[in-house]
């Protein structure tokens, strides 16, 4: 059954009304008929099951027939912030990223990121990874769009760490040393509901001085197991032990 995201205002008395690209989709791409059945969700509010009406081009209407009340989010909130990486790395990461439950993405620039982007392009290409993380979204049966910022200086990824409950930082030097128990322990700290921002590097790692400002800030080093992983790997390897953490062995 085919999912979509739509604003509080297009869900009125059990009727939902569906506009813009959705709207495309459904009559030009899915070609749905009357009587074909989608899911709706409100982000963060209602998902209902409802069946097409009358289909156009440009507007689409369906009539409610179920409230859906479980939700498929993990228990607690978490921000992926990624050292700018090479290419489109950042869209494998923001796409898988919220399949396996991110709920917000926070490109930096880092000391050793080879990429960068001035306003008008970190805009567009912000733009390109919300639509991105709205259609992974939709896929993977959420029931909340994660957030995708547009690149940050290092200093105000900083400034944000006091935002969240819990900080860690996905550092290649303590998986060196066999450090394995920060990752475990911070997920044992945390409560439903509560939010955790994990930082990985670009591809050439965090600098020392960015390790040393960003503990100063409270963030813990861990490692992510004996195996180094490539900074689009490493997001999926927090968000999966969270998942086996909080929703398989609980």
């Amino acid at each position: 059954m085919q999912r979509y995201f739509i604003e509080a205002t297009q869900l009125q008395n059990d009727i939902v009304t569906i506009i813009g690209d959705d709207a495309h989709h459904i009559s030009n791409v899915m070609r749905m008929k009357p009587e074909t059945e989608i899911i709706c969700t409100v982000p963060g509010s209602s998902t209902v099951r409802c069946v097409l009406t009358n289909i156009s081009s440009e507007t689409i209407t369906a009539t409610v027939v179920e409230y859906v009340e479980n939700t498929n989010e993990l228990p607690i909130s978490i921000t992926i912030a990624s050292g700018l990486p090479k290419g489109d790395k950042l869209e494998l990461i923001i796409q898988k990223g919220t399949e396996l439950g991110a709920t917000g993405f926070l490109p930096f620039a880092a000391a050793r990121s080879i990429v960068k982007l001035d306003d008008k392009k970190a805009g567009k290409k912000a733009e390109r990874w919300q639509k991105i993380a709205k259609e992974a979204a939709e896929q993977s049966y959420r029931h909340i769009v994660p957030t995708v910022e547009q690149p940050v200086a290092f200093q105000q990824l900083l400034n944000i760490i006091p935002q969240f409950d819990a900080c860690i930082v996905a550092y290649e030097e303590s998986a060196k040393t066999g450090e394995t128990a920060q990752l475990v322990q911070t997920f044992q700290s945390l409560k439903q509901g509560t939010r955790l921002l994990v930082v990985f590097g670009p591809e050439g790692g965090l600098s020392e001085k960015e390790v040393d400002q960003l503990t100063a800030k409270g963030a813990k080093l861990c490692g992510l197991g004996p195996r180094i992983l490539r900074t689009e790997t490493a997001p999926f390897y927090v968000l999966a032990a969270a998942s086996y953490h909080f929703e398989l062995m609980g």
